[in-house]
């Protein structure tokens, strides 16, 4: 007689969800460093992948459920639609556009500065599409470019 285990899964583990994260110590208060990432005017100063070029519409400071637009190139010009979808103070913000992938950064204060975290969340279904163009991976190299950029705003 067999007996099937329902304690276990029985199509085996789940994968891990698709994120890429890049961690950086930056010598600044949380504070700082969030209002530069709040602000929807800066991001084209922070941003590490070259590809955003400017605001198209935003408020001034973003805020839980905010809706912003930027004007983007990557080969060609284009615009993307974004709503935040995690805003707590000085500790994390995130905001994913028609797609639903999702960038988000955490900050959390250590001693010597905020260690920060920018995260790229493509778990789902037609991301397909961009892991053929290897965008995961260069996505990874802009967001090391990105924190060093963040590190240099709000240290100079």
């Amino acid at each position: 007689m067999y007996l099937l285990d329902l304690s276990q899964p029985y199509a085996g583990p789940m994968k891990p969800t698709r994120t890429i994260s890049v961690t950086r110590l930056i010598p600044a208060p949380a504070s700082t460093i969030f209002d530069l990432l709040a602000d929807p005017r800066r991001h084209v100063a922070l941003d590490g992948s070259g590809s955003v070029v400017g605001v198209k519409s935003a408020p001034e400071r973003l805020f839980l459920g905010a809706k912003f637009s930027m004007n983007m190139k990557m080969g060609a010009k284009y615009s993307t639609a974004n709503k935040v979808v995690a805003f707590d103070e000085n500790r994390c913000i995130a905001w994913h556009h028609v797609a639903r992938f999702v960038w988000r950064y955490d900050l959390e204060e250590v001693e010597g500065g905020t260690r920060v975290t920018e995260s790229f969340n493509y778990d789902k279904p037609w991301a397909f599409a961009i892991i053929r163009t290897g965008f995961p991976e260069r996505n990874r190299v802009a967001m090391e470019q990105t924190l060093a950029r963040i590190e240099e705003l709000v240290t100079s």
